[in-house]
């Protein structure tokens, strides 16, 4: 059963949260951050998208928490799983829309299919845990087998784009500075930002205010305040920033087939920047972590 809502909203419809809520954003952040940890060794080539989400699925219940994507809207997976050029909301299952990219052959992305993973694919997976009632939202990207040297460059661009954002997350500050500097570099290098979806609130609800996007003008938007819950996750492109929904409802992709990539943390604002509830407990949030 899950709480009753704490803290108060502000003017801007934004929920502060009390000091003593902190500890449940972290630990259902945690348990996000474990259950993608865990994914990583099974991502490669050969493997399905529905066996990923199987196992996501079971490391979830086996921690007694839930997963807030089953029966999200009519959402029937413990996982997002978007390839190559699948922005976000990609279902583990569905066949993986075809698009060439510099490590697949074009003979290969031809017969695709199903949702089976191929050599030079890159993956985002998107979990989010409820636990004792809070939400641990987080997605980052995998790599199955050989990584192309232009994804290689989307994916750390992408990884710069979220951590700026971060770092411009204090009191103080609006949410046009963290859209500001993640515009701001992934323009810089020649990239795009997706800006069909944003960022959210989140806490004892999986999607509330603000809405947190990832572009704009610095010193817009509302002001930053301590105890305010929020994701951060930008999606950048290879070429133009447009999507489109497939007819399943669910799947977006970019609407040039190029290849995109995102990361997502889950943040707390403290008195003096933020808390990041979704940090790696191993160091695998960057798909070259083993390198």
């Amino acid at each position: 059963m899950h709480r009753a809502k704490t803290g108060f909203l502000n003017k801007d419809r934004i929920r502060i949260h009390p000091a003593e809520d902190f500890a449940g954003m972290r630990a259902a952040g945690q348990l996000t951050a474990e259950c993608l940890d865990m994914i990583a060794e099974f991502v490669k080539p050969g493997v399905a998208a529905e066996e990923l989400d199987a196992r996501i699925q079971a490391f979830i219940e086996d921690a007694g928490a839930e997963s807030a994507t089953i029966g999200y809207r009519g959402f029937q997976h413990a996982s997002c799983i978007s390839v190559n050029n699948v922005v976000c909301h990609g279902i583990p299952g569905a066949p993986i829309p075809k698009a060439g990219h510099e490590t697949v052959s074009k003979d290969l992305e031809k017969r695709r299919t199903n949702d089976t993973l191929l050599d030079g694919d890159i993956v985002n997976i998107d979990v989010t845990c409820i636990l004792d009632g809070w939400f641990g939202d987080s997605s980052r990207m995998y790599v199955a087998g050989t990584l192309g040297r232009r994804d290689a460059r989307l994916i750390e661009v992408t990884h710069e784009c979220l951590m700026l954002g971060i770092e411009a997350v204090k009191p103080g500050n609006t949410f046009g500075d963290i859209g500001a500097a993640i515009q701001r570099h992934a323009e810089g290098n020649r990239m795009s930002v997706v800006r069909d979806f944003c960022g959210h609130g989140l806490g004892q609800v999986f999607h509330a205010e603000p809405n947190v996007v990832h572009y704009g003008r610095a010193g817009s938007g509302a002001v930053l305040e301590e105890g305010m819950f929020f994701t951060i996750e930008p999606m950048i492109n290879l070429g133009k920033p447009f999507t489109k929904v497939l007819a399943d409802g669910w799947t977006a992709v970019t609407k040039d087939k190029k290849n995109t990539a995102q990361f997502e943390h889950s943040i707390g604002v403290t008195a003096d920047g933020c808390e990041i509830f979704t940090l790696s407990p191993t160091g695998k949030f960057h798909p070259t972590w083993e390198a």
